[in-house]
């Protein structure tokens, strides 16, 4: 790893002892459109990934790209590569490990489920399949068209999107077959083909106020979900054919992460993995709601979703779950968090402050 780095790059290269961009370096990288709102944290991050993957951000094999987050009201930055990128790291990973990478045909699907080898409409294809072939393992994957397609305000698709659809469909599906192929060199990350959705513009919504009693919009029929285990790793928790919690970080809105949730939840998902893409869900509900109450330019809300008569002094998730917690234990009830589980279809450590109080007004009734 270090003779390849120290190779290139003259002052700019990165050394395996060092543990901080050099100045020299950081100047280069602000060049490159990092600007100040950039954490240490996630520069730190980046030297590492670059120092792991081997990869040269000084020539644009990876590189941070930042995007506004409405709930941490600043630019989060994530790392990006081509598939070009992924590719010299898998082949030089197969290569060190004296494996041999092949791949099969790309395939790619119409809109009536049938497959092709060739992709001959104008139309963009519905999906495209690619299998790598790793020490003569297969590793399939399948990218759909619409989870991907970058596209302009009004909705038609943009760039290479529009002009290379069959194309970009298969890259992002060579991105998660790779990915699946060598997920620890791949790990932490991913393809500007498959991040292009995420600067999609967001699309509109019409907000309403919710009911009191009301549960959660990640109401589905209950499966068995635990809290969300950190240090387990995404990679053996993904069913084969899809990155579901990636497809989740990079979903636009909450809703979309509902549905990915649900796809996952009918392949098969393990628990953990399942309670990371609600995790994700939450955090993008709850910043639609930081933006929905934030005044515009004139100082008026747009709109606010919350519970009628909501209390001011329990807005909070923790304190919600308090006095659920309480009410249970004055009543009676041995296991609330089961009970809350299959009520609100997922982990009550999940679950916003609204759909708590539902259940909790639902119980108190059924008590009363």
């Amino acid at each position: 790893m270090s003779a390849e780095l120290v190779q290139t790059g003259g002052a700019l290269a990165i050394r395996p002892e060092q543990t901080e961009w050099t100045p020299q370096q950081g100047a280069v990288l602000r060049q490159s459109g990092i600007d100040n709102q950039v954490a240490a944290e996630e520069l730190s991050a980046f030297l590492h990934l670059c120092q792991r993957t081997r990869l040269d951000p000084f020539s644009r094999q990876i590189y941070l790209i930042g995007r506004w987050d409405n709930r941490q009201q600043r630019k989060v930055y994530t790392p990006q590569t081509s598939i070009d990128g992924y590719r010299v790291i898998a082949h030089r990973a197969a290569a060190e490990a004296g494996h041999a990478l092949g791949y099969e045909d790309t395939l790619w699907c119409d809109s009536s489920g049938r497959w092709r080898d060739v992709w001959l409409a104008d139309a963009p294809p519905a999906a495209a399949k690619v299998t790598v072939v790793r020490n003569g393992m297969r590793f399939s994957a399948v990218a759909r068209y619409s989870e991907y397609v970058q596209t302009k305000k009004g909705g038609e698709p943009s760039g290479l999107w529009g002009k290379m659809p069959a194309t970009m469909t298969a890259k992002c599906a060579e991105a998660l077959a790779l990915r699946m192929a060598f997920p620890h060199d791949l790990a932490g990350v991913y393809t500007a083909e498959e991040m292009g959705q995420a600067d999609n513009p967001a699309p509109e919504r019409h907000l309403r106020r919710v009911q009191p009693g009301e549960t959660d919009q990640w109401n589905t029929p209950a499966a068995t979900v635990q809290a969300a285990t950190a240090d387990v790793p995404a990679e053996s928790l993904t069913p084969a054919g899809r990155d579901y919690l990636h497809e989740a970080h990079a979903a636009p809105d909450a809703a979309t992460v509902r549905q990915i949730w649900q796809d996952a939840r009918a392949e098969g998902a393990r628990p953990e993995y399942l309670a990371q893409i609600a995790e994700v869900g939450k955090q993008k509900a709850a910043a639609e709601q930081t933006a929905d109450t934030a005044p515009d330019a004139d100082g008026v809300v747009d709109g606010e979703i919350v519970p009628d008569e909501q209390p001011a002094e329990d807005k909070t998730a923790a304190q919600a779950e308090a006095e659920l917690r309480a009410f249970a234990a004055e009543n009676g009830i041995d296991d609330i968090a089961r009970d809350a589980e299959a009520a609100l279809g997922m982990p009550l450590a999940l679950a916003p402050a609204h759909a708590i109080r539902g259940l909790l007004d639902q119980l108190r009734g059924t008590a009363a």
